[in-house]
């Protein structure tokens, strides 16, 4: 019986984020201050005060997201996690969890992966779509077929859970799959409100970026196992971490993968660290059988 530790990524936040935290704990308040001065800017503020849209920018979510899951994580008492992942931007999170990344870095590192990402998205005008009820498989086979036929980059983003899988590429490459998709019986082929193709070979400017960053960064021996998303498997050595964290970016979050990785190595309990309930309810798709709980 082994206690996995998951944390959220972009999507998560909402208005008045970390307030409680701020308001409440002296431990809490003195990060969020850290933060504001490392990153220049009041993102407590914004996180506190902040409409809807706000939160969206990609520059301001990412590392908002980061601070509500680090908060929430230092703020509980708890014993150290057997196994720790995160989707996407939550690996982050999960290896400061696990000690790999000091919150420093790992705050550092996710402000100038933000930075980039919007860079990318503003230079490439792209998108993202969730397909539901419909086979990885088929998904892929479509996607594929449309990047051959046309040269329109569309790609696998994120393996959520059994028949929920987003796609991301160019603007029309998404679209000609979208309609593909609907054709081969998927219930919904809906273009999602994001500013970019995350998870896509669109993003690789901000990769060569965010490689730099890591590579000057560094990354301590963990005191648990990270799954992370593009192996989904577990992963222990440091050269083997940094590497998957840069290939992230372009490559798909396989979170159904490493879920079920996790599960097959024993975890037992699932406890989602920051804003929002969404990898509650992914573990449950994935595998019913295990306990879930949130910590925000």
């Amino acid at each position: 019986m082994k206690h996995a530790f998951v944390f959220p990524g972009q999507g998560s936040q909402f208005p008045g984020m970390g307030k409680g935290h701020y308001d409440n704990n002296a431990f809490a308040k003195k990060l969020l201050e850290q933060a504001n001065e490392m990153l220049k800017f009041r993102i407590s503020d914004i996180m506190f005060n902040g409409t809807e849209e706000d939160l969206k920018q990609t520059n301001v979510t990412q590392p908002a997201v980061f601070l509500h899951s680090v908060i929430a994580y230092k703020s509980i008492d708890a014993a150290r996690p057997d196994m720790v992942a995160g989707h996407s931007l939550g690996e982050f999170s999960a290896l400061v969890a696990n000690g790999t990344l000091s919150f420093e870095d790992g705050l550092k590192l996710v402000s100038i992966r933000a930075s980039a990402m919007q860079k990318a998205c503003e230079e490439t005008p792209s998108t993202m779509a969730a397909v539901l009820a419909l086979d990885d498989e088929k998904v892929e086979d479509i996607c594929r077929a449309v990047t051959e036929e046309t040269g329109e980059i569309v790609v696998p983003a994120n393996y959520n859970c059994p028949g929920q899988l987003v796609i991301s590429g160019s603007i029309k490459g998404v679209e000609i799959a979208c309609d593909r998709m609907k054709t081969a019986g998927a219930k919904r082929a809906l273009i999602l409100p994001v500013g970019g193709a995350f998870h896509s070979p669109l993003m690789e400017p901000a990769k060569e970026q965010l490689r730099g960053a890591i590579e000057t960064t560094t990354f301590h021996q963990p005191t648990s196992h990270v799954y992370q998303n593009v192996v989904a498997k577990a992963v222990y050595d440091r050269e083997e971490i940094k590497q998957n964290l840069i290939d992230q970016l372009t490559g798909p979050v396989r979170w159904t993968q490493s879920v079920k990785a996790m599960v097959k190595d024993g975890a037992t309990k699932f406890t989602e660290v920051g804003p929002g309930k969404v990898l509650q309810g992914l573990v449950l798709k994935i595998d019913k059988a295990m306990e879930v709980e949130g910590v925000n």
